[in-house]
């Protein structure tokens, strides 16, 4: 009998719950089973405004040295003449000079004279301020998009010069550096005009290094030995052909240099930048002119 009215109480014990879990529940557990989907806009609505935004000019602290020099900090500049030498980056010429300097220190033929140090400044000019000048306005130009978004206060997204007047300095500088090219070749007596032909080479492999569709330096491996054969082989070969001859050895050699600009071999390379300029570029410029005297002789 007791079994009888235990059972029948759990009956109606586990009917009133059902009752309970089929009724509508009040208003504050209906907000409740909605506030997941709220907290998750909330929570989306935090990202958007704590997300990091371009800034939409130059930083107060430009400095008009780094603005002349083409690196970051600049001072916003509206002169014309100023802006095309800040697209021009002068702060990456030096690798060229450098280079031009042991290409002709290698050949073991220049001499302290007038003419032939009246060449090599020829060759600098060519391969610095022109051809160096002409990858760095156009890597700017086809980076124009890229720069609008990260770099918007940049010369060419923020419309300090014109799209007309970049292309312009893109035509003048490379055919400024073709044309100082043949003139070497003159001037050296060339048969065959190697000079100009290595400022072809140069100048077709910066654009590609910045160019779609190929656009090396998108590729870690491929860019980054682009990038060192510009700044070092390049320069090397044309002082070396200005006043010797080219062989296949100094070839090999200078590639072996180039592969150095790889940042694969280094731990995080954008973190550790600075250190690794300071500590390593004196011993790599003086290794390259004690090679290039070595094999001078």
């Amino acid at each position: 009998m007791a079994t009888s009215h235990l059972l029948a109480g759990a009956a109606s014990s586990s009917a009133a719950a059902a009752i309970r879990i089929r009724s509508p529940p009040p208003s504050s557990l209906r907000l409740n089973r909605r506030r997941p989907f709220q907290v998750v806009r909330a929570a989306e609505a935090d990202a958007k405004e704590t997300k990091p935004k371009a800034p939409e000019k130059a930083p107060a602290a430009g400095s008009s040295f780094n603005q002349l020099l083409g690196i970051k900090g600049a001072k916003q500049e509206s002169d014309i003449w100023k802006i095309r030498l800040q697209l021009t980056k002068p702060v990456t010429w030096p690798p060229l000079v450098w280079g031009v300097l042991c290409g002709a220190a290698a050949s073991g033929n220049f001499h302290w004279t007038v003419e032939d140090v009246a060449k090599s400044i020829v060759c600098m000019i060519m391969s610095g301020p022109c051809l160096t000048g002409y990858t760095q306005t156009i890597n700017d130009w086809y980076d124009r998009d890229i720069d609008a978004i990260n770099e918007p206060y940049r010369p060419i997204p923020s419309g300090a010069i014109s799209e007309n007047e970049v292309i312009t300095q893109i035509w003048v500088l490379l055919l400024a550096g073709l044309g100082l090219g043949a003139l070497l070749d003159l001037w050296a007596g060339h048969d065959f005009p190697i000079i100009f032909y290595l400022a072809i080479g140069g100048s077709l492999l910066s654009y590609i290094y910045s160019a779609p569709p190929l656009k090396l330096k998108q590729n870690g491996w491929i860019g980054n030995f682009a990038l060192g054969a510009s700044y070092i082989g390049l320069p090397w070969w044309a002082g070396q052909a200005l006043f010797g001859t080219l062989t296949p050895d100094i070839i090999a050699l200078t590639t072996l240099y180039s592969i150095a600009g790889f940042k694969y071999f280094l731990k995080d390379p954008v973190k550790y930048d600075v250190k690794y300029q300071a500590s390593a570029q004196p011993f790599f410029v003086f290794g390259l002119l004690v090679t290039a005297l070595a094999t001078s002789h």
